[in-house]
């Protein structure tokens, strides 16, 4: 059973699309994206700095242009996508890219939103000065306990022993002064407090333009952040990609689904290797590949005739 994830925020580096732009057509396909959001995705992809593209209105459209970008080589074009893949997942803004693959949105509609909701994140993110701090290892309940005490939000669940606290810059000095035992704290990359209370003005803001969206149902199981459910309608999925914005992301729900679903390969479109480090330790067996450059899409095209459930269905010549 074959699953690709879509990467969230924070995974950028610097000049990560540059190899990609050697293929043919995904210059093009960039250039037209870019003129849909508003940003030159290669530039921002190829010659920005990590300050650039640290800002959050760059970063989400920038994430989800080279999900797409990356897609497009692997499968032919994104919308043949599902006929190969047995299930998708993104995390955090990595949604709206899964939404992509697994036919809910059109490219074009899932950019606009996405453009529109890095937009409305950053302006939540400048009202007050808030950020996001890994937490590595402890106990999960003592942490939970901890975050709890200085009014900061797991507004990450990774799993792994992974938990990302987020909240005012005030409470995660709290934290930092006071962490809880046996783990270790790593501030994160990002603008803000996602997925927690300080986002709600951003969601308010993606849901108007999300009613002028008409999203089709799943052509393959589409796994929500929200608690690893597998979504079977478009408006619904519409209605989670909203309300996910403030609320927590739970991967680890997401990683139980997709163990419970019989996984058996990994593969992480880029700016890969966040997933599938989580997925090393939340589904041990599973074939893993971060897809980081061009030079990866082989073993890639490979995983997918060993792995699709869809293609060993047609190879049989079963319907």
């Amino acid at each position: 059973m074959l699953v690709i994830a879509a990467p969230g925020q924070g995974a950028q580096v610097p000049g990560f699309l540059a190899p990609w732009l050697e293929l043919p057509g995904t210059a093009e396909l960039l250039e037209r994206w870019s003129e849909a959001v508003g940003l030159d995705l290669k530039r921002y992809g190829t010659t920005a700095d990590a300050e650039e593209i640290r800002d959050t209105a760059v970063a989400q459209p920038l994430l989800v242009g080279a999900g797409f970008a990356a897609a497009a080589a692997l499968f032919g074009e994104i919308d043949s996508a599902p006929d190969s893949i047995d299930a998708v997942a993104g995390h955090s803004v990595g949604e709206l890219t899964a939404a992509g693959l697994a036919g809910v949105l059109r490219p074009e509609d899932a950019l606009a939103l996405v453009a529109e909701r890095g937009r409305g994140m950053a302006e939540a993110a400048a009202r007050t000065e808030t950020g996001m701090t890994a937490v590595l290892g402890g106990d999960r309940d003592e942490v939970l306990a901890a975050l709890e005490s200085h009014g900061l939000t797991p507004a990450n669940d990774n799993g792994s022993g992974q938990i990302v606290a987020a909240g005012t810059t005030e409470q995660l000095a709290a934290l930092a002064e006071d962490p809880p035992p046996r783990a270790r704290l790593r501030s994160l990359s990002v603008a803000g407090a996602f997925h927690t209370h300080h986002m709600a003005p951003a969601a308010e803001r993606v849901e108007r333009l999300a009613k002028s969206v008409e999203p089709a149902d799943p052509r393959t199981r589409l796994l929500s952040n929200r608690d690893g459910a597998v979504v079977a309608t478009g408006g619904e999925y519409l209605d989670r990609l909203v309300q996910q914005i403030s609320a927590p992301v739970r991967w680890d729900s997401c990683t139980e689904t997709l163990a419970g679903l019989g996984a058996t390969a990994l593969i992480e479109l880029p700016p890969a290797g966040t997933l599938t480090g989580l997925a090393k330790r939340g589904l041990p067996g599973v074939e893993r590949l971060a897809v980081k450059t061009p030079d990866d899409l082989e073993r890639a095209r490979e995983l997918v005739r060993e792995h699709s459930q869809s293609t060993a269905t047609r190879q049989e010549g079963r319907p």
